[in-house]
């Protein structure tokens, strides 16, 4: 059994989980980590992270359009380049979001020191323990009750950092900006590397999209809206910080815009940022519990993990057992592994995702699986996947040898897991071996994928089939090799429809040959709409067919790809106008012709149909 998640997210639901699982760590710790490696360049680091996000942004604002589950990015890659290199996949974005949630709330021990100096080291992680408890209960009480605590907290940051820039702008001093790179250029590179996690929460969103309402606009909009106010916001606060507070200062403290703040607003400053950096921190742990959970709760749909992770509670609609667990692991990282270990593994393990999730891009779009059909669509593509790939190997190995050890012992021990655990569970099929066999003409693939994209579109458009479809869910197809003749042609098509409609197939061919000669049913080139009434009762079916080398209908000056056949009863004369506009419609669309013509199989030219945008007429 599926289990079901409510779509209660909407649009500013979207902004404030992306915007806030970004606006953390990498706003209010990284800053001085990486001025101590770059100097003033740093913001130039952060920018250079930003444009390398993009690939990746754009990459999965595509795929979530086209597959909105739960998982996200998971998901894309498992459907995308099957379920060895999914199980890695998903295993690192669950690590990934457990790690960094993690370190946000260790973060909101580590700040709580500025309200209240007396505060050990076992206890900042007693009050992150104690943090992860509440916003597991939080999430468990429903996704919807999450967004709203989310919202608040993310405007209330914004409203304190803005306030930040626009006071603290009139106070810096330009001498602190030089020498600008005092590192040379190469430190650059490097340092975005380090402060590429910052921008990782910005695709977060990605793991609830089965929640989100209206995806298709909801998701692209929201993570674009958080991009450009979160880049914005990264670029003038720590440029601002900088002019703040002295170079030997800032190197070396872990709250670098509280000691902005506190430079020209005294102790109030510092403790009002102190606050602001507490709200970031929860905020990035409330995203980051909901949308882990929702990785293992994917892979277990899926049988890469056992199936209780995939269990709703019955009242919430959550799934509270993964939650739990995700919960559990955060707290033995948070106890166990020290800040500088999380910060290494998430943003490894996040530059390793980024990587997979461009690759899932490509062989998607290169699978031509008709019902993968995305309400929005990257820009430059292949190009653009292809630099970002590039960038982020390169960022790698700019890292040194800890993230490439990190991301070589992850690999091998995701693809043990498969070999163990997952192998014999799964035959699922992936986007992959749809390009296989464009490049090999062989038929290696089976159809679960292209059907399960089709569901998927039925869901995310609210899609609520209507009579027309479930005759062309059952109706058969013909498609025909070589050209033929008119005649022909009606022939194949009297001994498929003759069963169906209880009618022989010499009146059947007699039928179509007479409405012929009445007038051309070809309504424009390439098209032909034939239609029949025959002596019976209740009757009323659909015939599809396609012949790529044409059908020569003699009053035709070109020769018909498209067929539809009708045939029905006399009572049955109101639903045939219908079945004639859906079909005109349906026709109209663009690309049609070519997605015909194009289609692999019969199913495909199933789907183009089931999956067209057209009205829908729920009675009789």
């Amino acid at each position: 059994m599926i289990y079901k998640l409510k779509r209660e997210l909407k649009l500013l639901d979207v902004f404030c989980i992306a915007s806030g699982a970004m606006i953390s760590s990498g706003l209010f710790v990284l800053p001085a980590l990486a001025y101590a490696k770059a100097g003033p360049a740093v913001v130039f680091a952060y920018i250079l992270a930003g444009i390398l996000v993009l690939p990746s942004l754009f990459a999965k604002a595509e795929l979530a359009t086209a597959m909105p589950k739960a998982g996200g990015v998971y998901f894309f890659i498992e459907r995308s380049m099957g379920a060895p290199v999914g199980t890695i996949g998903g295993l690192a974005s669950w690590f990934s979001l457990s790690f960094k949630t993690a370190f946000a709330l260790v973060g909101i021990g580590v700040f709580a020191t500025l309200i209240n100096p007396a505060i050990t080291e076992p206890q900042i992680k007693l009050i992150a323990v104690g943090s992860c408890l509440f916003f597991m209960f939080v999430n468990i009480f429903g996704v919807k009750e999450a967004g709203r605590f989310q919202i608040g907290l993310v405007l209330a940051l914004i409203g304190i950092l803005v306030f930040y820039l626009v006071r603290g702008f009139l106070f810096i001093d330009p001498h602190r900006y030089v020498p600008f790179a005092p590192f040379g250029m190469s430190s650059i590179f490097a340092t975005a590397g380090l402060v590429f996690v910052s921008f990782g929460g910005l695709t977060k969103i990605c793991c609830v999209a089965e929640e989100v309402k209206d995806p298709g606009r909801n998701i692209p909009l929201g993570m674009f809206l958080a991009f450009i106010v979160v880049m914005f916001l990264y670029a003038a606060v720590i440029f601002v910080t900088i002019g703040l507070v002295d170079s030997d200062q800032l190197s070396k403290t872990l709250t670098p815009i509280s000691l902005g703040a506190s430079s020209f607003l005294g102790s109030f400053g510092g403790i009002a940022l102190a606050i602001a950096a507490l709200l970031a921190f929860v905020s990035t742990a409330n995203a980051g519990i909901l949308t882990a959970s929702r990785d293992s709760m994917a892979m277990s749909r899926d049988k890469l993990l056992p199936k209780i992770f995939q269990r709703i509670n019955v009242k919430y609609k959550t799934p509270h057992l993964s939650i739990i667990f995700t919960t559990i692991f955060m707290i033995v990282v948070i106890l166990f592994l020290s800040l500088e270990n999380l910060v290494k593994t998430a943003s490894t393990l996040k530059i390793l995702l980024f990587i997979f999730v461009n690759l899932s891009l490509i062989v998607m779009r290169e699978s031509k699986i008709q019902s993968y059909r995305p309400k929005f669509r990257s820009p430059l593509y292949p190009w653009i996947q292809i630099a970002g790939i590039i960038g982020y190997i390169f960022l790698i190995f700019k890292m040194g040898k800890t993230p490439l050890l990190i991301t070589g012992a992850f690999i091998i021990c995701g693809f043990t897991w498969y070999m163990v655990y997952a192998r014999s569970k799964v035959k699922r099929q992936a986007a992959l071996m749809h390009v296989i066999e464009r490049l090999t003409a062989r038929e290696l693939v089976n159809k679960t994928l292209p059907d399960e994209l089709r569901d998927i579109i039925i869901e995310r458009d609210e899609i609520v089939e209507d009579r027309f479809d479930s005759l062309i869910n059952e109706c058969a197809i013909l498609d025909l090799e070589g050209s033929v003749g008119m005649e022909d042609f009606f022939g194949k098509v009297a001994d498929s429809l003759a069963n169906s409609i209880g009618v022989g197939k010499n009146k059947i061919v007699q039928l179509l040959m007479e409405r012929e000669k009445e007038s051309s049913t070809v309504i424009r080139p390439g098209l032909a709409i034939p239609h029949i009434v025959v002596e019976t009762k209740s009757k009323f079916t659909i015939l599809l067919a396609r012949c790529k080398e044409g059908i020569v209908f003699p009053e035709s000056d070109s020769k018909v790809h498209v067929v539809f056949i009708l045939a029905g009863s006399k009572d049955e004369r109101n639903f045939h106008l219908r079945a004639l506009a859906a079909i005109a419609e349906i026709s109209q669309s663009r690309d049609f012709d070519e997605k015909w013509l194009n289609a692999r199989d019969a199913e495909e030219l199933r789907h183009i149909i089931l999956l067209a945008e057209r009205k829908r007429f729920l009675g009789r």
